[in-house]
């Protein structure tokens, strides 16, 4: 039996740092994600494809996003996606998932796994829910949705959704999943494999190899160490396999860059033009060094080119440090006279005054000074 284990779609997800036509290809390439993992399936001939938690980014998304999330599994009629409410988009009163849109637009093969419990989902097959009710449970859904599970041949499927004991700095949270409580339940044999969902990462827990977070996707953010991936899993008695595939198109990278010499700014420049499918490629970047004026305005220019390409790019500002020094190199490169060289006296007096709002402002001055005389390499 093939199934694939996947969560953390959160459609209709923005990020503050998308402007223009970034934001909507990234909300597109998550709606693609969707299709293909439907495809996956079918190619992997796969019974179904379970969710677990925050398909949606929360319960009051774009009713254009609802439509066409729905419309997008119901591409692929022949795998039945079900889908666990999560701490995103819980299963309240405000719930999408009984929102009048989600109800009139749900294809057949969409079903809501909106009871805490088992169901046989085919032939000595059984799905173990643990759908979240509100977004601050008190207890281990998991465990309460494992605690009356009778005897039974079926394999066992738990879809669970929140963060394990094992990995939380908060012990006081009451709805930690409890791992080794997991782990007891494997070992007896009453769950064949736990599907979990909120770590973007893909993550294999424990040490029976049948506890894993799938993780998003599509990646969400800079710090998930491997996100991009479904997972297919393949149950039996006794075995189980599981594969990672990429499904993800989106990347997230953070680069930190000591610049103190025109080779220095050289290396950057071509770490960045190494960078494949820039559309879909976010940077934060941290500068750390000490530049001339006439380098600050390379730099400036090389950071403006790359805005334009790149989905997103970032200062990495608690991991900057740069430091412009001017040069008397600098001034005289330029060649001014008259109003032009006593503004630029001013400026290269106020820049070498210290470090203070004023004096930082005078570097900018100087470097952009470089830049409108043509003198910037």
């Amino acid at each position: 039996m093939k199934f694939i284990h996947t969560a953390d779609w959160q459609l209709g997800m923005t990020r503050h740092f998308l402007s223009g036509e970034a934001q909507p290809r990234f909300s597109g390439a998550r709606l693609d994600a969707v299709r293909r993992i439907g495809e996956l399936a079918v190619e992997e001939g796969c019974e179904f494809v379970l969710v677990c938690g925050d398909v949606f980014e929360s319960n009051q998304i774009d009713r254009q996003v609802l439509v066409r999330a729905l419309d997008a599994m119901a591409s692929t009629p022949q795998v039945t996606f079900y889908l666990l409410p999560g701490n995103h988009d819980p299963l309240d009163a405000a719930s999408i998932y009984r929102s009048n849109t989600f109800t009139l637009n749900k294809p057949d093969n969409v079903a809501v796994l909106d009871e805490s419990g088992s169901i046989s989902v085919a032939e000595r097959i059984e799905l173990v829910a643990a759908p979240w009710m509100s977004k601050r449970p008190l207890r281990d859904l998991v465990d309460e949705s494992c605690a009356n599970l009778e005897p039974s041949s079926a394999l066992r499927i738990v879809a669970g959704h929140g963060a394990l004991d094992s990995r939380s700095p908060d012990a006081d949270n009451p709805a930690l999943i409890t791992l080794a409580r997991l782990e007891e339940r494997i070992e007896a044999e009453e769950l064949h494999y736990v599907a979990l969902g909120d770590r973007h990462s893909t993550t294999n827990e424990g040490t029976s190899g049948r506890v894993w977070y799938s993780g998003a996707p599509e990646p969400t953010d800079y710090d998930e160490i491997d996100p991009g991936n479904v997972l297919v899993i393949e149950l039996e008695p006794g075995k189980i396999e599981v594969r990672a595939h990429r499904v993800g198109t989106w990347t997230f990278k953070r680069h930190e860059s000591h610049l103190a010499s025109d080779a220095d700014i050289d290396a950057l420049e071509d770490w960045l033009a190494s960078l494949a499918d820039k559309e879909r490629t976010i940077v934060k970047l941290s500068a750390i060094g000490q530049i001339s004026v006439a380098q600050r305005a390379r730099l400036d220019r090389l950071l403006e080119m790359q805005t334009d390409l790149l989905a997103a790019f970032e200062p990495w500002e608690r991991r900057t440090d740069l430091v412009v020094i001017p040069d008397d190199a600098d001034f005289e490169a330029l060649g001014l006279s008259g109003f032009a060289h006593e503004a630029l006296c001013d400026l290269r007096d106020a820049a070498s005054s210290g470090d203070d709002q004023e004096a930082l402002a005078a570097r900018d001055g100087l470097a952009l000074l470089h830049r409108l005389s043509g003198t910037a390499q």
